[in-house]
């Protein structure tokens, strides 16, 4: 009675006072520990269960089994999993369902396999416990064909295969299973789980429309008011550009809603947009709120300092973290400063930060050291850097091409076609530039130079068009961008066929005047393209929003918003 209402103390209390309890008083205090999060506490009682004499059956185990899951105890789960057998508990449905929980949480999941083959009977529990397990290792397939396989599915296993596809960056695969659920025929709904992992799917897709419909159905259901599907829209929103309609879900949670998951949300799609006073201002109100911060929050506050020019600001919380609010800082803050000063062009305190960190730099610090050495034409801290990258990631292609460039730009060709020989040498491959941009539901996608798209003829049409527009509006060609030894005739046109070029100029032909255009890329946006698309913008009269790998850029009446300052 008191374990069931809660009271746990009580509980403990009146089963220490009893003398010789039986297998039911056991059995009730493993089941309670085990309900309130006590792991540690269940594998004790279940331990002095053993040494009274008494075989747990068919009520202890799946409790037991839930807690050394919870401790990540592969040998306890073993040794329960043969006391299971040894008590004739194995052909137990209940029993089968925790021992493959157990598994997928412990990372065995040849076991949970074997467990769930030999399993007489199985319900929708056991085979929603391997399909979670499939998907949080990225065994996408066979989540896939346990799926189709299932006899009987529920809520539960359909909101498994939307998260998990989520979760493996598969945006367009969990939103085909979304819609799958929103048939007419379709005999279950999603419920706000469903919602909520939905969302971030939209983001990977770069579908602010598709998410914008998803909140509608949401709102339509009555499940836009759940606080986690709230928080959900905020970062869907702020992911996919429109960090006005984040901030509105934002607003509208209620007191204790605003946890500290709602306010990094926030934060740090304000950091990835560049906005860095809004960043600051926010962070001080959620201290206001009495909300404490913790390491994710200060990774959005500091981001968000470095992408403004806020050096030392940023500095200033960076030195506020362990003295005054109790967070030790991890390798992410610290390149979040490396980062911070090194766009500040403050190379050598960056470099003496690296020296006296407390662990050992990792490829995010050194990364950030030679993206700021790209950008300050610091040859030297940048061979520095690449020499640490080499070792720590060889196999990273995007550390030979960034040095290769720097070396174009010093016209060092010898050096450029050495790098250039290694890289061939190791049989790797550069990343090819590639945007793509969402119109009437449908992406687009285009590489750097492609011609494969039908409309290619007039999208180059139009490029080769547009210089003559923008030069008389005073646009110059930054051919240090196009690093080749080639001709500058040549540079102008490698430039003019990047692939955030063709993404825009297909937006501008295929919708109205006025219309806001959005493009992704999956690298960092050229310096001439970041110049190119700032006169479009106030030639055609739109906004254009890029989002790159590291933030986004909102282009309007001839200016970015960030200022210049990436």
């Amino acid at each position: 009675m008191y374990a069931s209402s809660g009271d746990l103390d009580s509980a403990v209390l009146v089963f220490g006072r009893t003398r010789n309890p039986n297998r039911l008083l056991y059995n009730s205090m493993v089941r309670a520990y085990s309900k309130y999060g006590c792991s540690k506490e269940c594998a004790e009682v279940y331990r002095l269960m053993h040494k009274g004499g008494f075989f747990g059956d068919n009520f202890t185990f799946p409790f037991v089994l839930r807690c050394c899951a919870d401790l990540r105890s592969l040998w306890m789960g073993k040794c329960v999993h043969g006391q299971s057998l040894r008590a004739g508990c194995d052909l137990d449905m209940y029993v089968g369902t925790s021992l493959i929980d157990m598994y997928v949480k412990c990372s065995d999941l040849g076991d949970a396999r074997q467990v769930f083959e030999e399993m007489p009977y199985r319900d929708a529990s056991s085979w929603n416990a391997l399909i979670n397990g499939y998907m949080k290792v990225g065994k996408v397939s066979l989540a896939k064909e346990l799926f189709q396989a299932m006899p009987c599915k529920n809520i539960v296993s359909w909101t498994a295969m939307v998260s998990g596809y989520t979760q493996n960056g598969l945006g367009e695969e969990a939103l085909g299973v979304f819609y799958e659920m929103l048939r007419e025929e379709s005999e279950i709904k999603p419920n706000w789980v469903t919602i909520m992992s939905v969302l971030p799917a939209c983001t990977h897709s770069a579908a602010l429309e598709r998410g914008r419909k998803i909140h509608d159905y949401a709102r339509q259901i009555g499940l836009d008011s759940n606080p986690s599907v709230r928080i959900a829209l905020i970062g869907m929103y702020a992911r996919c550009g429109s960090l006005d309609e984040a901030r509105c879900c934002f607003d509208k949670l209620h007191g204790n809603e605003k946890n500290s998951v709602a306010w990094n949300t926030i934060i740090t799609g304000y950091a990835s947009h560049g906005r860095g006073e809004d960043c600051v201002f926010t962070f001080e109100e959620m201290v206001r709120n009495g909300v404490k911060p913790d390491s994710v929050t200060f990774t959005g506050l500091l981001s968000g300092c470095s992408h403004s020019g806020l050096t030392d600001v940023g500095l200033k919380y960076f030195d506020s973290m362990s003295r005054v609010f109790s967070v030790e800082p991890r390798i992410e803050h610290y390149a979040c400063v490396v980062d911070l000063l090194g766009r500040a062009g403050r190379l050598v305190e960056a470099k003496d930060l690296i020296d006296r960190m407390p662990m050992e730099a990792g490829a995010s610090i050194w990364g950030a050291l030679l993206a700021a050495c790209r950008k300050n034409r610091n040859l030297e801290l940048a061979e520095l850097a690449v020499r640490k990258l080499f070792v720590i990631e060889p196999e990273n292609t995007g550390n030979y091409v960034l040095l290769s460039n720097m070396y174009a730009e010093a016209g060092m060709w010898k050096e450029v076609n050495s790098l250039r020989n290694i890289v061939k040498s190791l049989g790797m491959k550069k990343s090819p530039g590639c945007s793509w941009i969402e119109i009437d539901g449908k992406a687009h996608l285009f590489l750097g130079g492609d011609t494969s798209h039908p409309q290619s003829r007039e999208i180059y049409l139009f490029l080769e068009a547009l210089p003559n527009k923008i030069k008389s509006q005073g646009y110059m060609p930054n051919t240090t961008f196009a690093l080749h030894d080639v001709s500058e005739e040549e540079k102008e046109h490698n430039l003019n066929t990047h692939s955030e070029k063709l993404a825009v100029a297909f937006g501008i032909l295929n919708t109205e005047p006025g219309a806001v255009l959005r493009v992704t890329k999956n690298l960092r946006i050229c310096g001439d393209c970041h110049t190119v698309i700032k006169f479009v913008s106030r030639i055609y009269e739109r906004e254009i929003v890029v989002r790159d790998v590291s933030r986004f850029h909102h282009f309007k009446d001839g200016s970015c918003s960030c200022g210049d300052y990436w």
